[in-house]
């Protein structure tokens, strides 16, 4: 069997290689690897492999392991690239993976959020790719196990989850009964986003057909679309959830993994916040008081934007819009002083931007067609001092304009 890996020709943030090696990981390779190539692997690892050293490095391996070279440079980089996303889960230094693997899995944070969420139950993760989630999950839960239809990632989360049960099987397939079910379908396809949940592999429909009755907790892409996923007759939580700044990922609890009343969940990690839509949602539309407040986008993806202002003492600018506004700033987070408004035209925001000497500059926009890169180099921004402009609509219909608040950020 094969597992997808890359071509080493590209040179980005995710520390990719020079030159022509392909990287298709097979069964092979995984035992070299968990084998005799362990002291060979730690030789390739002590090497920079860094931009400047890397066609170096990728020609000394060639000499030196000849076809094995490509399989030992790309388990260094993907090991260094691991670090940063999966540490929280223990040591990984000695995890393998592939390429595509790597970049879905479970970000730690969320992977331990969603384990301590199913705390005491057995669980099953019957899409286990490398083992990144039952990593989290054997942490918490009374017992877990794992399956995959792909033999290679199956072999080297037995390397990466030693301990823990694995079996190749088909995810539309059960295999357990009373145990919880976690799936994590595929949502990309060459390279690209599929957002259509029927697109997903396995698709999300023949999902809940297979489970249909079960505890299940399906993973989705942030993006998903939530009423095309109650077409299809998904009756429990959808919840979000945020980490690093970045809306990681939306995830579908069956209704008796949810908590009862509640449909929509937002869990905002860095901050430990959590709101659903069952919490008051008492929030006014109101000029703009000091602040305006970018609510975290794990609560504007899931709808909770006036829960959120509620719970905050804070107030919508407009009501179909996710800006809010108040005279004080929730704790710990990031907010916008407002310092002038004017109608949104180009020679009169350059004017004041120039009037306080503006340098770095931040632009925000929601409800209005503006390109903020396009925006910002128009209005060559040549100061020394870092101000934030945000644009939005305020009204609807007729009475509907685009304005700028210039601002000064918190942070």
């Amino acid at each position: 069997g094969r597992a997808e890996g890359l071509v080493l020709q590209r040179d980005d943030h995710r520390g990719q290689a020079f030159g022509e090696l392909t990287v298709a990981f097979t069964l092979d390779d995984v035992a070299y690897l968990t084998g005799p190539g362990q002291e060979a692997l730690a030789e390739v690892a002590a090497r920079p492999l860094t931009d400047a050293h890397r066609v170096s490095d990728i020609a000394w391996a060639r000499s030196r392991f000849g076809d094995r070279a490509a399989v030992l440079v790309e388990t260094a980089l993907l090991r260094r690239r691991a670090v940063t996303k999966l540490a929280e889960l223990g040591d990984v230094s000695g995890w393998l993976f592939t390429d595509e693997a790597l970049q879905q899995a479970t970000a730690a944070p969320v992977a331990r959020h969603r384990a301590r969420r199913l705390a005491g139950a057995v669980v099953h993760d019957a899409t286990c790719s490398i083992g990144t989630e039952l990593a989290a999950l054997r942490a918490t839960a009374a017992e877990v196990v794992g399956s995959d239809l792909d033999e290679v990632r199956l072999a080297m989360a037995r390397n990466n989850v030693a301990g823990v049960p694995l079996c190749r099987a088909d995810a539309l397939r059960p295999i357990t009964r009373d145990a919880v079910v976690m799936l994590d379908p595929a949502r990309r396809s060459g390279g690209r986003r599929r957002f259509d949940p029927r697109a997903y592999t396995p698709p999300l429909d023949e999902v809940f057909d297979a489970y249909r009755g079960r505890a299940t907790a399906v993973k989705c892409a942030p993006g998903v679309d939530f009423d095309a996923v109650r077409r299809l007759g998904f009756d429990g939580e959808i919840e979000v959830t945020s980490a690093g700044g970045s809306v990681r990922e939306a995830c579908l609890w069956s209704a008796g993994l949810a908590e009862p009343g509640v449909r929509r969940r937002a869990s905002v990690l860095d901050r430990g916040e959590v709101l659903t839509d069952a919490d008051p949602a008492d929030c006014p539309v109101r000029p703009p008081g000091r602040w305006i407040v970018d609510p975290d986008g794990a609560v504007v993806r899931a709808g909770l934007v006036r829960q959120y202002a509620a719970r905050h003492g804070l107030w919508q600018l407009d009501p179909d819009i996710a800006y809010l506004s108040g005279d004080r700033l929730p704790a710990g987070v990031r907010g916008f002083e407002v310092l002038d408004r004017l109608p949104l035209r180009e020679k009169a925001l350059r004017s004041a931007l120039a009037a306080r000497d503006c340098g770095p500059l931040e632009i925000l926009v929601r409800g209005v067609d503006v390109d903020p890169d396009a925006l910002r180099r128009r209005l060559r921004p040549a100061g020394h001092t870092a101000l934030s402009v945000v644009i939005t609509r305020l009204g609807a219909g007729s009475a509907a304009r685009a304005v700028a608040f210039v601002c000064r950020p918190s942070a």
